[in-house]
């Protein structure tokens, strides 16, 4: 993934390329410590054939997933007030950015699963 963030930077420029730095990071770290700590929780419960680990690890991808639209708005609200604004103001304006994407996305993913539930 490292290398991947390098060549996008590299083909697209430093702006585009560093909106996949943060993915290397820390995603595939937090995804496997949930997972091993999941399928230890179960073993120590005394369940060996489990997918919860998994099911744990794909949740949090989702979590992922939609927290990067969030972080994209922040960073299109960012380069476009920069320019215009001073420091502060950008941020707080790109913090507020992030925030309404990311609720919005929570609240449509949070609407979407109720309604699949009670159409069952």
């Amino acid at each position: 993934m490292t290398v991947l963030a390098g060549m996008l930077a590299t083909w697209y420029g430093p702006v585009f390329g560093g909106l996949f730095l943060a993915f290397p990071a820390i995603f595939p770290a937090s995804a496997t410590l949930i997972e091993k700590h999941e399928k230890e929780r179960k073993e120590r419960a005394g369940i060996l054939q489990t997918v919860r680990g998994e099911q744990a690890a794909a949740l949090d991808a989702r979590g992922a997933a939609m927290g990067s639209v969030g972080l994209a708005g922040f960073a299109f609200a960012v380069w476009k007030l920069a320019p215009i604004w001073n420091g502060p103001a950008t941020l707080f304006a790109a913090l507020v950015v992030w925030l309404a994407l990311s609720i919005v996305i929570w609240r449509v993913r949070r609407h979407r699963l109720s309604f699949r539930l009670r159409a069952r």
